[in-house]
This record gives C-alpha cells, structure tokens and sequence, in this order.
C-alpha cells in the first residue's frame, strides 16, 4: 500500500510577551539540507501507517521531536517516498517554537548520530551547527576542467596555479580552450602550460559563444567527471574537488555547485533561486565570507533548481543525455541555469557544495554587457529563461514563497507590492 504524507510548515519564535517574530521559512523538502541542519524537525505531521511500521520507526526512532529529523531523512534516503510530493510543506508558520540555541542543537547532534550509523564520512561543524559530508569519490575517476579564456594571461595563471598547487584531489586534466587570443605574451604562456603533463591547451577559433565552446571541449575530454571552470576562479578550499565530486558520483545527484567569493571576500554565488528579479539570480548575494545566511543557509550543502557553470561539476554521461548547452539561444547569459534546468528534468537533484569555496573575480575578462547590441542580446536570453522556464519561476522548490523576489537577500516578501510585481512580469 502507498504510505501517508509526512506534511510539516514554517515556524517562527515567540518571547516572554507572546510575541511572534523570526519565521523560519523553509524551502520544500531538501535532502541534502536534512542532513546538513535537519531542517525538518518540528512542525511535522507524520502518517499514522509510518509510525506503525516497526521496521521503520524502530527503537532508534523514538517517538520524540528529537528523532523527527533523522527519521524523516532516512526515510527519503531509502527512497520510501517515490517523488516529492510524498513529502508535503506548507508555507505558513503554524508552530511557534521558544528560542533556545541548545534546542536547535539536538536536532543537530540527532542528524549526526544517524549519519554517523550509516557510516558517511562528515565534521560537524560546531562554529555553524552544520553537518558537513564527504560522499566517497569511489575509485577517484578522471576529472576534466574546462577552462576557457581569450587571452587573459594573469588570470589564466592565478586560476590553473591555484589548481595545480592546492587540490587535493590530484586525478584531473585541464583542458585549456583558447577562443582566438591575440596577445603574444598570453600566446607563449599557453604554449608553456601545454607542455605540462595535466594541461591541454585546445584552439577554438570561432565568435564567442559560451555553450558552443563548452559543447566543443567536452568532445575532447578525457574524464567521466565534467568541470566546467571560468578562467577568473581561483581556488580557496584545498579539498573543493574531492567534496564536488563525491557529489558528483552520486547517482541522484546531476550538477554540484561551489562557494564563490568575489575578490573582496563577499558572496558571489552559493546556489541560483529561480524568480529573482522575474529570472534567476544568485543566493546570499553580496553576503560576508563568513555570514551564516538565511538559517544557516549559505554555510549548508542543499540542493538548488541551479548553479553557475562558473564553477561546476556534472556527470559527462549527463551532459550528453540532455545535448549539452543550449548554444541556439543561450550563447552568454542564462546557459548555466537552463542547463541545470534541463538535467534536473532527468530526475536528479541539483547541489550547492558549501564546502567547496573559491574566488570568482567575475566579469574581469569579458567585461560588462554595456553596448547595445549585448544588451539586446541579454533582453533576448533573459526573455528565453522566463518562457522555457515559467513554471519553476513562479515556484522555485528551493525557495519559500513568503520570500522576496526584489533582492538575493532571503528577507521576507512585501506581500502588498510584490504580488503585483511578479503579475505584471
């Protein structure tokens, strides 16, 4: 027989006035948040027939508000649910919770003790109250990194020397795509780089078309893994590799994004909500390094509808399946989210790796869309994106509809203005 539900909703706190503030406005259900806060543990409506079971709530699942996070986690683990709507959220605060930071971290320590039952590898993170996991690389399988670059030579430099001298991860090719460079300097360092025994420098002499040079290089590289790399990313976190791709091999799981810092320390990226400004825009944007975010939000690994291919790992077998990237109609903006799109419609989950942190020094070698012949081409892909992708527009699962779409900051919605807003969009 089908099991029941499990429903839970929003929660806020009350203080010693019975006062109501600080909502806690979830997203729909979210494996890999579940296991990195357990963000579902109270409020929650469980089917009777799931208790019952006593294979499932066994005696480690006992029938306090303790074990509601890992019990909810293990049961979507299990794939005892089908699809998500088995897992039902109600985006209003119908619970009102006492504040208590000692409260918030039993849920914690309860996620952690079932991972730990089910022998993955992860830190709590004591400083966040973050679960941080290591899915296994499983045989460490060849990764290629897709970089490409007109000219760009300090760049180009910072970014491969960053890779090369503090990944951990060591089995990776760079596959270095020249798109008609011009500057003798960059020339003669690139035919340096293409003596070195991981680097292949692959001539694109073609206009510049971000798909179309993605399409082009994946047809040369050698990995099972896809890295898809900006040439003004530099690396951070030593092991940002071996945590992306652990995520990478898994087999629910389709593109893996990364932290990325701008060059002043502030967020540039840490997931793409769907909606922002009527498109899609970046999560936490502009946020300190070292900001927690919305609920511990920018500091958990998630899943998200989208990444940035700024940064990005997915599966080559996976960007095959769905064509690769649209070169048609995405030739710079948007390619990435539509991508990501497109795999998530294979039935895989999309992440953001909060472990995984790099600097982003964005638009330092293309420059802005300022002329107006890219500014028409931006109003022509932006107005692709809200066609193809209306229905995630309007409901990102990854994003609580009590949230704002003006601003990439997780502040509560104008309910009086933005309604109206988002209908004239």
């Amino acid at each position: 027989s089908t099991p029941s539900s499990i429903l839970y909703c929003d929660t806020d706190l009350v203080d010693d006035k019975n006062q109501r503030h600080s909502p806690n406005l979830l997203p729909d259900w979210n494996l890999e948040l579940q296991a990195s806060i357990g963000f579902v543990n109270t409020g929650v409506v469980i089917g009777r027939d799931l208790l019952d079971d006593s294979d499932l709530f066994s005696a480690k699942f006992l029938p306090s508000c303790m074990c509601i996070a890992p019990f909810v986690y293990s049961l979507a683990q299990q794939g005892y649910f089908q699809n998500n709507d088995a897992i039902k959220h109600i985006p209003l605060s119908l619970v009102q919770r006492k504040k208590g930071m000692e409260h918030e971290r039993r849920f914690i320590d309860a996620m952690a003790r079932y991972l730990k039952e089910q022998h993955l590898q992860f830190d709590m993170d004591e400083m966040y109250m973050v679960n941080r996991v290591k899915w296994p690389t499983r045989g460490t399988p060849l990764v290629s990194l897709i970089i490409p670059t007109k000219n760009g030579k300090e760049l180009v430099a910072a970014c491969i020397n960053s890779i090369l001298e503090k990944t951990t991860y060591q089995n990776f090719e760079i596959l270095l795509i020249d798109n008609n460079s011009d500057d003798v300097a960059a020339l003669a360092y690139f035919d340096e780089l293409n003596q070195h025994e991981k680097i292949r420098v692959i001539k694109y002499p073609h206009p510049f078309n971000y798909s179309a040079i993605n399409n082009f290089a994946v047809g040369h590289a050698r990995g099972s893994v896809l890295g898809l790399v900006n040439n003004d990313i530099e690396v951070i976190e030593p092991e940002w590799l071996t945590y992306m791709v652990g995520h990478a091999l898994r087999d629910e799981i389709g593109c893996v994004g990364a932290k990325l810092l701008y060059s002043d320390g502030r967020v540039q990226h840490a997931g793409v909500v769907m909606g922002y400004g009527g498109g899609a825009g970046h999560a936490h944007k502009y946020f300190p390094a070292e900001h927690p975010g919305y609920m511990n939000r920018l500091v958990a690994t998630q899943s998200f509808s989208a990444v940035t291919a700024a940064c990005l790992l997915v599966k080559k077998s996976l960007y095959q399946q769905v064509g690769g990237m649209n070169e048609q109609d995405l030739a710079v903006a948007f390619n990435d989210v539509d991508f990501c799109l497109r795999i998530r419609e294979l039935g895989v989950r999309n992440v953001y790796c909060a472990e995984a942190v790099l600097y982003h020094h964005e638009s330092v070698s293309r420059g802005l869309d300022e002329t107006k012949e890219k500014m028409a081409r931006f109003e022509r892909e932006v107005t692709y994106l809200k066609t193809r992708w209306r229905d995630i527009i309007e409901h990102d699962p990854a994003y609580n509809t009590n949230l704002t779409l003006r601003r990439e900051n997780f502040a509560i919605k104008d309910v009086k203005t933005e309604i109206i807003d988002f209908r004239v969009n």
